[in-house]
């Protein structure tokens, strides 16, 4: 605590209080007693203000009852990772998060399903057994090793000591404590935990009680701080239970969650964002990316050039052994009763002490057989400088060190790995395939395993080992003393001095997780052995406790090789004791009296934990403490707090040692032990600023975000040090930068092996001054370490190559921003020691992603609150966005054998979307600032600018037009009469007996047929009906609500014989009244309807139960039901006066959600049948088949109007049957041996997806398609060319024509304007091989800024266009500007303008919208032909003259649709079809089964739907994110992710987008989960 600092306590009270806040973080002590005995401590030496209790904790913790054994307790208490601890960096991060005070972020939270939020919190937890114990690994993904789980929270520098103080003594180098409080644990807030609580109070939605304060002087009761009710707005408004009110955009209010925090999430977007966004330029297509322009004000190195540092001569002594296996001949010979290495058991007993005698004489045997005894004498499986993989546990040194020696011994080279399976579900350890694939290409046959490994290992039924996946065929060899013959006693392995030969090959895992093999030579084996021992002042016969990984590293290096050099004793400290009993390491110093002991900064900070309960520890034999992972900067604070507990047990100030090391460079530097206790650490305050801009500047202004580094001590004896530039040329940094270190020396790797390119790069480095010269003609070593060289020749190490991350141009380090993320309170959310921090790139950047595991027991708001404070913290502090933080259940990220995270796995996980995250939070808008500039609109081409015939500046008029039906001669008998119901009188005078209709039901059966007579006999009765019951009049209006069916047809024709005006109207869904009624009555309202005819099942259904709760029903018109007809037909047959008047009106709900009614005249009904007879070919011997719903636009002509006009006969099938029988369709098509069939794109997904896997048993069935000659999807959109081409495919093998299948386009002011492909020649010659001549590839981008640029296939961002059908006879079409109305060029993308005699004369509105209504259905061209009378369609596309020629010898233009202005999506100035944004995303993840997008308020917002489980909600979040901004430069606002079902569809197969908004908006999609990115 900071009293303890500046007041003078003995250094025994301040063990015993360090001791306390231990106890008290591992809540084993209660918070009174802790007071108590705390009080009883300080209290002869506090000196008391008035009234002023002394400082009070506040944190609360259950009692733990003393009986438990310790161990197990702290085990399941788990610990603090200290090697991320620094309490500056804490003070640091709280000052940063007050600092966010001012900015108020609101961020809105995600909302999840309640299943989602009970399922990750319960299932994934595991009990605290070995689980719980997980370690850790720095996150840059190389080290193998790391902390507990550590649950304690940050300590904190109280107020009491000030910044430049601390600063000051740190720069000074201080031996006692120095960092303030190394070890307290306190949680609760820093000097600033007042202003802080403010911070929580506006940083976070949700009311939750704030932590108690906790200040140095707390008042006399901790009070505890009620957080403030927060406002989500700027305006004061309540919780979300009722939002103010917001409006859609069609200004209908909504009340809703949704919306609030759709509001508060555009509030907090609206803020300022630190980057400006700079100038850009958009050239005439390109939307260019903005490059980041270095900032002006960046810091710059300013000193001079450094110069390369030597390290000290290498003493040489004459007793050195020539080699390796010569000191171990030597020691085994002269004193084999020497202990070499003792093991230990998972007690911490000494399990078995192994000799030099032992070591040399098993070494010896191991090596007699595998020269000797694999193979046969002639062919021998193994010869000099083979490889051999050694697959040892983790708790067999001795086994390990007897096969190594083994190796050396005959001569063949040990690859030492990790066992390769373990017990987990994910049976391939995540790097194990990569192991495999190194030891391929080293050509390794054998592998050397101990007896208890070998059992462990998978067998198959007749006891061979597999082969594991991605290994090569390994013969497995035990090296049991007891499984090997003896060798001849004339035999003995020739001992040869050190040479050029590669003794071993060390495994290194990269950052992307390929696993790589760095070969060692023999002399530099040896050197580096010698460079120890001299650095290290090793001396026979001395002990030395280890607990590294003795396969590797400095375990290795230390624990097998140096040791055998000089005689040393090793202690083995097995992973499995220490995670017993962290403190055993401490004990075996203790027990053995050791001189050396070589940890790591993990296991300083275990016995920091553990070692309360020890009296009797004595560290003064230890005279030096190596700590090897002194790389990572962040060791620095694990190293104070332990010497600040364990100085009072004897351990010395100098004997700390931490080293730096690479498996390419081994050793690079190492701090000496000394004796002299005045000569204090070097220390540097570095600015993470200034570190960014890979600038060392000792910090002085900002005090915030410093790091503080440690010297790793001096280069290696007989070697040179110097500090290059990361990238590009190996040019020498100046004194004040940063850079990565390069080292030259014997004892180096020499090479990866096998990869010749990548080992240039890294082993044959030649630095550069800056004249450009070579600063030595030897070769240097890339370390992958960065640092720079301070005063006195000292090495200081700022992080590592792998960990770096470069954002904006700025560096950042993965252990830093680790460690900002957990210098955040409060630490219960998160596992301490599981944290991962990797950078992926979107959109040509590096973005960073941090990811950590979630304790089970934290809430939601809990996590969601430290998510928010880890990026405001990460911002305050290193100046950079997080673009995506997600927290998972606890255990599941991907672990190395060690127990650390294995990164590039987590990587690998997070892109392919099998992260399964239970929280995430992406900041795109924060992060992304190289989006390209929002378009500015130019203006367009005026009526000034020159037309000459038809062009306009420079290009060919876009227009196009059908054949001219006045010059058509054709035997048309139709064409005489006027109206649709005297050609039907006419067919049942003269063909009476021929059938017009057929339909089937789901069993493919007929359900009934009408003929010419029988369908007019049926159509007078329903006249008679109308005219007696009904009472209608002349021209009334009559919804007619039928299923699809004949009855519908018989009802049109019955209203049209006493001239009434029919609507089709669709039949409320009988499973869904609630949602189908009220589309219903709306009709029956708007259409003025005077009176309901129906079936008699639809009539009870409108009176039932349900219904009269969905609308009210005494307001329908008088109901008829057609099932009883009158006998009699009526007096006379109405003839209408005008063929101008109505006939019928036909309405649709567009994809908008607007309900629109269009007037059909009796004139453009007959010219309209008429242009379909003629493009179709249709005449009474034809057979076509339906499958369509018959309520509007062309699926209800084709369904009712056309068989009457052209006398064919028409299959009618229901869509709906198709539920049923999926294949109903193109059976009825096979058994009719149909050649033109209609449907809908519905229709066609049910059969690719309902059908695909059965094309076999439906040939069997005799499914024919062969026949068929086009298969037309009537369509009002798009042409999705994606399913056309998949039906096509799928099923070619029944006889289907490639080319048969093509669609067609209308709208509601002309219901068909294309319709049926282009015909070239004869049928059979259109299978030429070659590309379908109506498909053309644009460009994406171009396309936003409303131009069309034809690009090759398969270029970038481009997007194929199907022509949308040949141009119907009697339509005219031209492309006009939306908002100028003028006309434009071809292949210009414009408004489609449609003239013909059969559109529409007019919408049906109530209101008689007239500017409306002229604008649509009367516009005239700005400029060029103004007489023309068009109707706009609302449809965006563009003209494209073709090569191709039609019948007449015309050139043929094809139309290609793009989509609706209406759903278009202005976003940044420029024109996004949301079909194209959703294609994308479709393709992200192969659980997204469809999407859906809409804007609201200018933010995107994208609806998925999850066919999987609910954990893969949220491995969607980034996915859908980073997809959207590749390819579309836009940042999604909001990702819905909804069950499989919920984006509404229409009949015709078209999402209802804006249905889906409000649904939204009003809360009613019960989604799975709502993220909100910031």
């Amino acid at each position: 605590m900071a009293d303890r600092d500046t007041l003078p306590l003995p250094l025994e009270v301040r063990a015993r209080l360090a001791e306390l806040e231990l106890e008290l973080s591992e809540g084993d002590i209660t918070q009174k007693g802790y007071e108590k005995k705390r009080a009883k401590l300080i209290g002869a030496y506090l000196p008391h203000p008035p009234g002023v209790e002394p400082s009070v904790q506040a944190e609360r913790r259950p009692p733990v009852t003393p009986s438990s054994s310790r161990y197990h307790r702290r085990r399941s208490s788990g610990t603090r990772d200290e090697r991320y601890r620094s309490d500056v960096h804490t003070e640091a991060v709280q000052a940063a998060l007050a600092k966010h005070k001012e900015r108020k972020m609101a961020v809105p939270m995600p909302s999840k399903r309640r299943s989602l939020v009970v399922q990750t919190s319960m299932d994934a937890y595991t009990p605290p057994g070995e689980e719980h114990m997980t370690i850790q690994d720095t996150s840059s993904g190389s080290d193998g090793e790391g902390s507990l789980h550590g649950e304690g929270t940050p300590t904190s520098s109280h107020g009491s000591i000030s910044m430049e103080h601390w600063i000051s003594r740190a720069i000074h180098g201080s031996t006692t404590s120095s960092t303030t409080s190394s070890s307290s644990t306190q949680s609760g807030g820093s000097g600033a935990a007042g202003r802080l609580a403010d911070v929580l109070a506006q940083t976070h939605v949700e009311n939750h009680s704030a932590p108690p304060d906790v200040t140095s002087y707390a008042s006399e009761h901790s009070a505890q701080v009620e957080r403030p009710q927060v406002s989500t707005t700027p305006r004061p408004t309540t919780k979300y239970g009722n939002a103010e009110l917001m409006e859609t955009g069609d200004g209908v209010p909504v009340s809703s969650r949704v919306s609030a925090k759709i509001q508060q999430l555009v509030n907090t977007l609206k803020r300022p964002k630190r980057p400006p966004l700079r100038e850009f330029f958009v050239d005439d297509f390109e939307e260019l990316l903005e490059v980041q322009q270095p900032d002006p004000n960046q810091p710059r190195p300013e000193g001079a050039q450094m110069l390369a540092i030597r390290g000290e001569q290498m003493g040489v002594v004459t007793n050195w052994p020539p080699s390796l296996e010569a000191a171990l001949q030597r020691w085994g010979t002269i004193s084999p009763k020497a202990p070499c290495l003792t093991t230990m058991d998972t007690n911490g007993k000494a399990l078995y002490v192994l000799t030099y005698g032992k070591l040399w004489t098993r070494s010896m045997k191991v090596a007699y057989n595998i020269l000797h005894k694999l193979g046969t004498k002639q062919e021998p499986m193994l010869r000099p400088g083979d490889r051999v993989a050694l697959v040892f546990p983790n708790n067999d040194p001795a086994a390990f060190m007897v096969a190594f020696y083994g190796c050396l011994l005959a001569e063949v080279v040990p690859v030492p790995i990790e066992v390769p399976l373990t017990r987990k579900v994910r049976a391939q350890d995540a790097g194990s395939q990569q192991i495999g694939f190194l030891l391929g290409s080293c050509g390794v046959t054998v592998a050397l395993t101990s007896d208890a490994c070998h059992k462990g290992l998978p067998k198959s039924p007749t006891g061979e080992i597999p082969q594991f996946k991605g290994w090569p065929k390994l013969l497995w060899f035990v090296t049991e003393s007891k499984h090997l013959s003896k060798p001849p006693r004339d035999w003995y392995p020739h001992i040869k001095d050190a040479n050029n030969d590669t003794a071993y090959i060390e495994y290194k895992t990269c950052k992307d997780g390929s696993v790589l093999g760095v070969t060692v030579m023999r002399i530099a084996m040896l050197t580096h052995c010698q460079g120890l021992t001299q650095s290290c002042c090793y001396a026979e016969a001395e002990t030395i406790v280890n607990v590294l990984d003795f396969k590797k590293d400095v375990g290795l290096w230390h624990g097998i090789l140096t040791s055998v050099m000089n005689m040393m004793h090793v202690i083995s400290i097995p992973y499995s004791l220490m995670k017993v009993n962290p403190l055993s390491w401490i004990q075996k110093v203790c027990q053995y009296k050791a001189k050396v002991a070589c940890v790591k900064s993990r296991d300083m900070h275990w016995a920091l934990v553990a070692h309360r309960d020890q009296r009797d520890i004595d560290l003064s034999s230890l005279r030096m403490l190596l700590v090897a992972d002194g790389s990572n900067p962040w060791s620095i604070s694990s190293c104070d707090a332990f010497l600040n507990v364990f100085q009072s047990k004897g351990l010395r100030a100098e004997v700390i040692c931490p080293c730096a090391s690479s498996p390419e460079a081994l050793t690079v530097a190492i701090r000496r032990p000394t004796d002299d206790c005045n000569l204090p650490p070097g220390r540097g305050v570095l600015s993470m600023h200034g570190l960014s801009y890979g600038v060392i500047r000792v910090d002085t202004e900002e005090k915030l975000s410093v790091l503080t580094v440690q010297d790793v001590g001096t280069v290696m004896p007989g070697a040179l040090m110097c500090v290059v530039k990361p990238d590009g040329v190996p040019q020498l940094c100046k004194t004040d930068e940063i850079g990565e270190v390069c080292v030259c020396s014997i004892a180096t790797g020499t090479s990866y092996y096998g990869l010749s390119g990548m080992t240039k790069n890294t082993f044959e480095v030649f630095p550069m001054s800056s004249s450009g010269a070579p600063i030595s003609e030897y070769p240097f070593t890339r370390t992958g370490l960065l640092g720079f060289v301070g005063p006195g020749g000292l090495a200081f190490i700022a992080g590592k190559m792998d960990g770096l991350m470069v954002v904006a141009g700025r560096r950042h380090n993965a252990d830093d921003i680790v460690a900002t993320a957990l210098a955040v309170e409060p630490m219960k959310f998160v596992y301490r020691g599981r944290i991962a921090v990797f950078s992926i790139t979107v959109l040509h950047d590096e973005r960073i992603v941090v990811v950590a595991e979630q304790r089970p027991d934290s809430t939601e708001e809990d996590s969601f609150q430290w998510m928010s404070r880890v990026l405001q913290a990460i911002d305050g502090i290193h100046q950079v966005g997080v673009y995506c933080l997600a927290l998972v259940p606890s255990n599941t990220l991907p672990k190395t054998p060690l127990g650390g995270i294995h990164l590039s796995e987590t990587k690998q996980q997070f892109l392919e979307g099998s992260l399964h995250p239970c929280n995430v939070l992406m900041c795109p808008h924060t992060c992304v600032s190289n989006l390209p500039k929002p378009r500015q609109k130019q203006p367009e081409i005026g009526p000034a600018s020159v037309m000459v015939g038809n062009l306009v500046s420079g290009k060919r008029i876009a227009q196009a037009s059908g054949r001219d039906l006045g010059q058509m001669e054709d035997n048309d008998q139709a064409r005489k009469f006027l109206f649709l119901s005297e050609v039907l009188q006419w067919r049942a005078q003269t063909t009476p007996d021929h059938v017009l209709y057929t339909l089937l039901n789901s069993r493919g059966a007929i359900a009934s047929s009408l003929t010419c007579l029988q369908l007019h006999k049926r159509a007078e009765k329903i006249a008679a009906l109308l005219a007696e019951r009904g009472h209608l009049q002349d021209g009334d209006h009559v919804a007619l609500v039928y299923p699809p069916g004949i009855d519908l047809i018989a009802a049109f024709y019955g209203c049209l014989y006493c001239g009434c005006v029919p609507i089709t109207v669709r039949p409320p869904h009988p499973q869904n009244i609630a949602t189908t009624l009220p589309t219903v009555k709306m009709i029956v309202e708007v259409s003025r309807s005077a009176c309901v005819m129906t079936s008699q099942a639809i009539c009870k259904l409108l009176r039932s139960k349900e219904a009269t709760a969905a609308v009210d029903v005494r307001t329908w018109p008088p109901v008829l039901d057609t099932d009883d007809l009158p006998k009699k037909k009526p007096p006379h047959l109405q003839k209408p006066s005008n063929p101008d008047t109505l006939a019928y009106l036909d309405f649709s709900v567009s994809t908008t959600g607007m309900l629109a009614g269009v007037k059909m005249s009796h004139t453009a009904t007959s010219a309209f049948c008429r242009s379909i007879k003629l493009q179709c070919e249709l005449y009474p011997s034809r057979e076509v088949a339906i499958c369509l719903d018959p309520y509007c636009g062309l699926g209800f002509v084709l369904w009712c109007l056309c068989s009457v006009y052209s006398g064919h006969q028409s299959i009618l099938i229901p869509p709906s049957e198709l539920e049923v029988n999926p294949a109903l369709w193109l059976m009825a098509v096979s058994q009719y041996r149909v050649r033109d069939t209609f449907c809908s794109y519905s229709v066609m997904e049910l059969c690719t997806k309902g059908l695909g896997l059965q094309t076999e048993q439906l040939k069997t069935r005799g499914l024919d398609l062969s026949r068929v000659r086009t298969c037309v999807v009537v369509a009002e959109e798009r042409p999705r060319i994606a399913l056309t081409q998949s039906f096509s495919k799928l099923f070619k093998d029944l006889g289907l024509h490639p080319r048969a299948v093509s669609t067609s386009f209308g709208c509601r002011v002309n219901l068909a304007i294309c319709l049926q492909p282009h015909r070239l020649g004869t049928f059979a010659e259109q299978g030429t091989s070659g590309p379908d001549p109506t498909t053309v590839f644009v460009d994406m981008r171009a396309l936003r800024h409303d131009r069309v640029r034809l690009v090759e296939r398969g270029s970038p961002h481009s997007l194929p266009l199907m022509e949308s059908g040949k141009i119907l006879p009697g339509v005219r079409i031209i492309i006009a500007n939306p908002e100028t109305k003028g006309p434009l060029g071809d292949s210009h993308l414009g408004e489609i303008w449609v003239h013909s005699s059969h559109n529409a004369s007019g919408y049906f509105t109530v209101y008689g919208d007239e500017s409306l209504q002229s604008d649509h259905f009367s516009s005239r061209l700005s400029f060029g032909d103004t007489q023309t009378v068009w109707a706009r369609t609302g449809y965006l596309g563009f003209l494209r003259r073709t090569e191709l020629t039609d019948a007449s010898g015309e050139r043929h233009d094809a139309l290609y649709v793009v989509g609706a202005l209406d759903e278009a999506m202005e976003l940044r100035g420029m024109r996004y079809h949301p079909i194209d944004i959703e294609t994308s995303v479709i393709r992200t993840h192969k659980s997204i089964m469809e999407c859906a997008v809409f804007t609201w308020t200018n933010l995107l917002v994208v609806v998925v739907e999850l066919d999987g489980s609910e954990q893969e909600a949220l491995d969607l979040v980034p996915l859908v994110t980073n997809s959207v901004l590749e390819e579309h430069y836009l940042i999604v606002g909001v990702v819905v992710v909804v069950d499989v079902g919920v984006i509404p569809i229409n009949s015709r197969g078209e999402k209802q987008r804006m249905h889906l908004r409000d649904g939204f908006l009003a809360d009613q999609l019960d989604p799975i989960y709502v993220a909100y990115n910031m």
